[in-house]
């Protein structure tokens, strides 16, 4: 492989390229797509009550119309990375601002339950499809000493797009009066909540016009010169862009347009490195954390907190959700992405038991549900802990993982399927999280925290270590 002469700085480590300001901006840009993935998943959260009450639905089909979105996302997931070798990162970054932008504005405008469904399905895809580029496309410009946080970005996109929507999902609320049905302008305030997303939507899209298209997908493309621009823009100064693009070539020529064939070969059908990407997905989803922020207000007012005290525990989720967040793009790259990992599996564990535990002492029925207060502080707290452990580790490090830790030959497909994969898993357990909280609520967190635990030997035996490492590395 050849290699790259750059500026080093101590211990032969990777100098900052001189436009790293630029090389954030575009990341900041591109991660806009991980703002609309938190900003959906979190505001329906404010529309749930009022949506079964409006349609006069039971928990299963409730929880059928908030989880849907989350099968077109599997679609626009699997579909993204041929789309994206065929047309450019780019061009797919804008088609899913322009489907998100139409689906926000049908969701806020539903005729009937069935055509609220077919909306969030299409934003689904919309979502889908960033969820995919956005890592791809962070990977290929950014610099490797700085790829893991560059990458957490993504993430650090989601969780303020969570937090973003609490807060306009709350200033909705008081200005219909604390009711989610309540009118303004003649719409109810579910339906604001909805349609508000057509701002971030369309700020996705006119910064897709203000970045530039990655560079490996410039080469294969055969223009090279855009190429050298871009690198030029991304790397130190005196990185010898010869020797750059020569890299990448060389890592290329073996490269084909990746296809779901070319990820078989294992003993189990798939390469092995497929599978574990597989397996982060499927772990990160299987952990809960989606309850959390589809489901948090409904799930504090079935334990007996009152509605306007949900709305404010959701907030302070979202809060200690960022804060996680930072200190995962501060560690990332320093102590690496498997011991993050590994912290995060071992803090959720304990905290998804505690949660397990408070809820058993879950007493009384209707309206008069509640949790004793030892219990109830401990509910809340080991809540709080669990997404933090979470945000720390697991949401910031399967992002960048699955960005980066695939040959370049098969990446775009196997990211396409890992993240199709981490759609579905989503979906079951947000559309399984009403009928078995209905069932035993502390079972349902008992059935998280084996996840949370089982995670731990498959981080240990499975998961490499990508930390400093060239995409051309890979594999």
């Amino acid at each position: 492989m050849t290699t790259t002469a750059s500026k080093t700085g101590t211990g032969g480590r990777q100098a900052q390229p001189d436009h790293l300001g630029h090389v954030i901006f575009i990341t900041a840009a591109a991660a806009m797509g991980g703002f609309l993935f938190g900003y959906d998943s979190s505001v329906i959260n404010g529309a749930v009550e009022a949506i079964r009450s409006r349609y006069g639905v039971g928990s299963a089909a409730l929880a059928q119309v908030v989880a849907i979105a989350l099968l077109g996302s599997a679609i626009g997931a699997a579909t993204a990375g041929r789309i994206a070798d065929r047309i450019g990162r780019i061009r797919v970054m804008q088609i899913s601002a322009a489907l998100f932008s139409v689906s926000a504005i049908g969701s806020a405008l539903p005729v009937a339950l069935w055509d609220l469904a077919m909306w969030r399905v299409l934003g689904g895809i919309a979502i889908g499809m960033a969820s995919v580029i956005g890592p791809a496309y962070i990977a290929e410009v950014a610099p490797p000493a700085y790829r893991g946080r560059l990458g957490s970005f993504q993430q650090g996109a989601i969780v303020i797009g969570i937090a973003i929507s609490q807060l306009v999902n709350w200033g909705i609320l008081n200005v219909a009066g604390g009711q989610q049905r309540g009118k303004i302008a003649g719409i109810e305030a579910w339906q604001w909540m909805l349609g508000v997303m057509v701002v971030p939507a369309a700020l996705y899209g006119l910064l897709s016009f203000a970045i530039p298209e990655s560079p490996r997908f410039l080469l294969s493309v055969g223009r090279n010169d855009q190429a050298r621009k871009v690198l030029a823009d991304v790397e130190a100064e005196n990185t010898d862009l010869d020797a750059r693009i020569a890299e990448i070539k060389d890592a290329m020529r073996s490269d084909h347009k990746s296809s779901f064939r070319d990820l078989l070969g294992g003993r189990f059908g798939l390469l092995p490195v497929v599978w574990v990407g597989i397996g982060l997905s499927v772990f990160q989803q299987l952990v809960g954390i989606n309850v959390a922020f589809y489901y948090s207000s409904t799930l504090w007012q079935s334990v007996g907190i009152d509605p306007s005290a949900s709305f404010f525990y959701s907030f302070t989720t979202s809060i200690i959700n960022i804060i996680g967040t930072v200190i995962a793009m501060v560690f990332v790259d320093r102590i690496g992405r498997k011991p993050l990992a590994l912290i995060g599996s071992i803090g959720m564990a304990v905290s998804l038991a505690l949660v397990a535990w408070a809820f058993s002492a879950r007493a009384g029925s209707g309206s008069n549900v509640k949790l004793p207060n030892t219990e109830g502080v401990v509910a809340l707290i080991a809540a709080h802990s669990f997404v933090l452990f979470f945000a720390l580790s697991w949401g910031v490090v399967v992002w960048v993982m699955l960005g980066e830790m695939f040959p370049n030959r098969i990446r775009a497909a196997a990211l396409g399927v890992a993240a199709s994969v981490q759609w579905i898993a989503n979906w079951a357990i947000t559309a399984s999280f009403p009928s078995l909280s209905d069932w035993n609520l502390s079972a349902t967190y008992v059935i998280y925290t084996a996840f949370a635990a089982l995670s731990i030997p498959f981080v240990i035996k499975f998961v490499p270590e990508t930390k400093g490492k060239r995409l051309e590395e890979m594999g």
